[in-house]
């Protein structure tokens, strides 16, 4: 059946035409019994597993005390046992604050509300191919227009763009650099700007990772212009590179962090956290939100931070990264296929790029390739500016032998690419 027969709107769409009704670990299965290998991870949201049981247990322990409370009205335990330990993970040196959320994108509006109360300036600085959520003033982050603004009509002013520095896409540090001077020179003042928004590792943007060399100039840039530095670990957080959080490849340490997605397992929460002298000292009841913080979804985060707090999960991530990372090398010294292009992103967040030598960004072979993986077993998520990127989000706990099946599947999907496209 359709979206459409479901009366499910169809603006809102799903690359594999199948129904789920079973998961366990890095495997799910369907309506129909048909088992698949899962590479996508609900978008990056199951960092341990379906059913983690360490996480699953927190859950149904929860659910028999207390299900749901507004933090708004009456505090609650879960939301004031997490958060002290959330913000003793965050690497951040400074006294922390936050606030928790129901997703990603409610996390990147506060942090704009709070970026505008402390600063008293509109202005924001983001990224090419950065992706930041859907609402009205978080889709005008997002570093594309398709399909995220398309018919919306004009959106909040004062949000500028420049490109994205990374070794996997061929712009340089100074490139951005000139784009953040010209900014200046040509679009707007300096002072008009009270925030930059960056991913350390872009998402949706095809796992490219931030220049080290430009995250400290940025860094430093907004030091010296009293400038917020927020960065989105929506996607690249809770262990996804191989460590806690992305910025720790970077060397820098942000004013505020977006977290989400992985952060409760599979359960809807998100959470700004940042430097207390920002996120203190605001009108009373400007943050917050019903269902924010709900204590099933905190009682889960906390068994997401025991497991983050021990040894076997970097292990697991470190012995991911190792047969992945050994597994594309072998392809490209085999030439396994003409369309198996670069290896993006850092650590164990990784993602593999279809470019072929004669015909450029594989977009026209990406439905075939997604579609010969699933019908092999294996669910793949595609992303990157030319939607040419598959973005490898397997959990972490991934068996090892599961993921070499994986990826084998993947290598056969990648053979029965055809070698030349018709014009």
């Amino acid at each position: 059946m359709t979206n459409q027969q479901y009366h499910i709107t169809d603006a809102l769409t799903t690359v594999h035409p199948i129904t789920l009704v079973r998961g366990q670990n890095a495997e799910v299965w369907d309506d129909k019994g048909n088992r698949y290998i899962d590479f996508i991870g609900g978008i990056g949201v199951l960092n341990f597993g379906h059913l983690n049981p360490k996480i699953t247990s927190a859950i149904h322990a929860q659910v028999d005390k207390l299900i749901h409370y507004a933090y708004n009205a009456v505090g609650h335990q879960p939301y004031q046992e997490l958060m002290p330990k959330l913000c003793e993970l965050v690497p951040i040196n400074a006294p922390l604050a936050g606030m928790f959320t129901n997703c990603g994108a409610e996390a990147t509006e506060n942090a704009l509300k709070v970026a505008r109360m402390k600063t008293g300036k509109v202005g924001v600085i983001a990224f090419d191919g950065g992706f930041h959520g859907r609402t009205l003033a978080a889709v005008n982050l997002n570093g594309k227009v398709a399909p995220y603004k398309k018919s919306l009509g004009p959106l909040a002013s004062c949000v500028y763009h420049i490109p994205y520095p990374s070794v996997c896409n061929g712009v340089s540090v100074q490139t951005a650099k000139d784009a953040l001077q010209r900014l200046f020179a040509i679009e707007t003042d300096i002072d008009n700007i009270g925030a930059v928004i960056v991913e350390p590792v872009l998402g949706e943007g095809g796992f490219i990772p931030l220049d080290p060399e430009f995250a400290k100039y940025l860094r430093q840039f907004c030091d010296e212009h009293g400038i917020v530095l927020i960065l989105d670990e929506i996607q690249a957080g809770f262990g996804r590179t191989g460590k806690p959080f992305a910025f720790m490849h970077l060397g820098i340490e942000p004013d505020l962090i977006l977290l989400a997605k992985s952060i409760a397992g599979g359960l809807p929460l998100g959470a700004l956290i940042g430097r207390a002298e920002l996120l203190n000292g605001l009108p009373k009841g400007a943050l917050g939100g019903t269902y924010s913080g709900n204590p099933v979804a905190c009682a889960a985060a906390l068994a997401v931070i025991e497991i983050m707090q021990g040894d076997t999960i970097w292990q697991q991530a470190k012995t991911y990264e190792d047969i992945l990372v050994s597994t594309y090398q072998r392809w490209k010294s085999e030439n396994i296929s003409p369309w198996l292009g670069e290896m993006t992103g850092v650590g164990a967040m990784r993602g593999i790029t279809l470019e072929h030598a004669e015909y450029g960004y594989g977009t026209a072979v990406m439905p075939q390739l997604l579609t010969a993986a699933r019908e092999a077993g294996l669910l793949l998520m595609p992303s990157g500016k030319y939607r040419h990127i598959i973005r490898l989000l397997p959990p972490l706990t991934i068996e090892p032998e599961l993921l070499v099946k994986g990826l084998a599947i993947f290598e056969e999907a990648l053979k029965t690419l055809p070698h030349t496209i018709s014009a």
